[in-house]
């Protein structure tokens, strides 16, 4: 499994509407793309978001990168041209540990 993850950084005054934009619009675009079999959304304590994409192979994010991701990206920097800063990282799962309860 491979995990696209990008986290953001927003001014305190967009904080409400960036998240809001993120779950409204954004991440159901991206969803749509049919790239990723998952999502997960996160805020932290201290006001960072994050979004975390599971993609089964590394061809499904390449696919998402070279023909959805330029698009999905200007629209959102259109939508909020200061204020945010994205952090992008690629993981590749190496184990994942779990419990079984009974």
């Amino acid at each position: 499994m491979i995990l696209y993850e990008v986290t953001l950084e927003t001014i305190p005054q967009l904080e409400e509407e960036v998240e809001a934009y993120m779950r409204l619009t954004h991440i159901p675009e991206i969803f749509a793309t049919g790239c990723f079999q998952r999502i997960r959304f996160c805020h932290s304590s201290s006001g960072q978001l994050r979004t975390s994409y599971e993609a089964r192979t590394r061809d499904d994010l390449d696919r998402y990168l070279q023909q959805h991701a330029p698009a999905l990206r200007s629209a959102f920097s259109e939508r909020f041209p200061a204020g945010v800063i994205a952090g992008r990282n690629i993981w590749h799962e190496r184990k994942v540990w779990e419990q079984v309860l009974s």
